[in-house]
């Protein structure tokens, strides 16, 4: 537990109803009563209770603002730490001066993600639900937040933490094998349940990895890029999808020379859909950078959303850039289909002509195929349907890694297994399991990880 008492405004910047400047630390109870002065005599403040009264200036006395004062006893609160929350007036005067004075009273101003750092050190909750406290915060759409607090509430820690014990538990029977050479019934015992053992970490570990991409779309979302030639209707699926009118729709090629970017919830996900720049040669110098932009859209983009106009050819532009991005998720979506007389003969055209990606045919002018379309993208992306939350997820990249490299090493261990190696060279591939699936909790983690993590919190939380 660390000597230094930290603080800091711990609700956003800005004008608001509320504001809070949070204390934590053994000298939280003296910051807080030097400067709070109760509307009643109040001789020991009881522990999670609202105080109504003043914060004061003990240089002068003189009231900074009417407030509402909770003193937090440890170990029952967020760091396990005695806390005080001051909630003043959500104003950035009033939250300045109170920091400023809480800072001269002895505290320092805390880092970022320091308060929850401090929850993760005193062991309150592990590594893996303090970044859940972030994606709670981040979360764009009611799944994503039900995900995050099933993080936070321990489910994916307990999944990781009962295999982690398993190959612990193997290990030490190793380890004895290894300590005993002379007792060979230990050492074919050992690796009996070994065998067995590893196989079915194995099994839960993969099963953790096949979720791994699903969960990081439903936390992230899905960057989709509508990408297509001037004038077939880009912008009209932007503001179709929005529901408003946000991009400027005219008749003219190349009205839209800049990127446009807006997020819409999409069965639960958040789809953050850029609008781009028709592309096409062109000796227009804005218009150049506008397409330039587009096809750095096109290559970050999760989901490509590729417009062509039904009543026009398919021509070499529109091959090439199909051509090249078939690794990637992409939908064809044929717009003006009120102008085309047979919508499925000229898809079985397109289809012969270009890559064999998902088509929806639409009238963007008459409002038709958007619900298809909708269908198609929660398809492609979801297989079908969208996972609703009901086991353990996995979110980050840096879980996905540790999981990778756990089931390498399993792998690993398996065929050594099989090849008879001795059980000294077993317990390394053992070892290297166990330390990753620890990093995912924190059980095994170096402290500059750790450190990295929090950095990305924001201040006060």
């Amino acid at each position: 537990m660390s000597e230094e008492t930290i603080a800091a405004v711990a609700t956003p910047p800005g004008e608001g109803g509320i504001g809070i400047v949070r204390i934590s630390g053994s000298a939280a109870y003296a910051i807080g009563l030097s400067l709070f002065r109760f509307s009643r005599q109040v001789l020991k403040p009881k522990s999670h209770r609202l105080y109504y009264g003043h914060v004061v200036n003990p240089a002068d006395g003189r009231a900074v603002d009417e407030a509402l004062v909770a003193f937090m006893q440890a170990p029952h609160t967020y760091t396990r730490e005695d806390v005080v929350e001051i909630n003043c007036h959500g104003g950035i005067m009033p939250l300045a001066k109170i920091l400023e004075l809480v800072l001269a009273a002895g505290a320092r101003l805390a880092q970022p993600g320091e308060f929850t750092q401090r929850a993760f050190l005193n062991g309150r909750i592990d590594l893996a639900q303090a970044e859940a406290v972030i994606q709670i915060i981040r979360a764009k759409t009611e799944q994503a937040m039900e995900l995050s607090l099933a993080q936070l509430q321990g489910r994916l820690s307990k999944q990781v933490r009962a295999v982690r014990q398993s190959l612990l538990r193997l290990l030490s029977h190793l380890e004895a094998a290894i300590d005993f050479p002379e007792h060979h019934d230990v050492e074919d015992l050992a690796l009996q349940e070994l065998r067995s053992g590893i196989t079915a970490a194995l099994a839960e570990t993969e099963t953790l990895l096949q979720t791994a991409d699903q969960g990081r779309i439903m936390r992230e979302g899905v960057r989709t890029a509508i990408i297509g030639r001037p004038n077939v209707g880009k912008s009209s699926l932007l503001n179709a999808l929005l529901g408003e009118q946000r991009a400027i729709v005219t008749a003219v090629p190349g009205t839209t020379r800049d990127v446009l970017e807006e997020s819409i919830n999409l069965g639960g996900v958040a789809l953050t859909i850029v609008d781009t720049a028709g592309i096409r040669e062109t000796a227009d110098e804005a218009e150049k950078i506008g397409v330039e932009r587009a096809k750095k859209a096109l290559r970050n983009a999760d989901l490509i959303l590729y417009v062509l106009d039904l009543s026009a050819e398919v021509d070499m532009e529109d091959r090439e850039i199909l051509a090249s991005i078939q690794e990637k998720p992409c939908i064809l979506v044929g717009n003006k289909t009120d102008l085309v007389a047979d919508v499925q003969e000229l898809a079985g055209k397109f289809a012969g002509e270009l890559p064999p990606f998902p088509f929806v045919g639409m009238s963007l002018l008459e409002g038709q195929g958007l619900e298809l379309l909708e269908q198609t993208i929660i398809s492609l992306i979801f297989q079908g349907s969208v996972y609703v939350p009901q086991s353990a997820m996995v979110t980050t990249a840096r879980h996905k890694d540790a999981l990778k490299r756990t089931s390498q090493a399993l792998e690993e261990l398996l065929a050594a297994l099989a090849a008879g190696y001795a059980p000294d060279l077993l317990a390394i591939d053992l070892h290297t399991a166990v330390e990753a699936l620890g990093e995912i909790t924190g059980e095994s983690v170096a402290a500059d990880l750790t450190e990295e993590i929090f950095r990305n919190f924001c201040v006060g939380k």
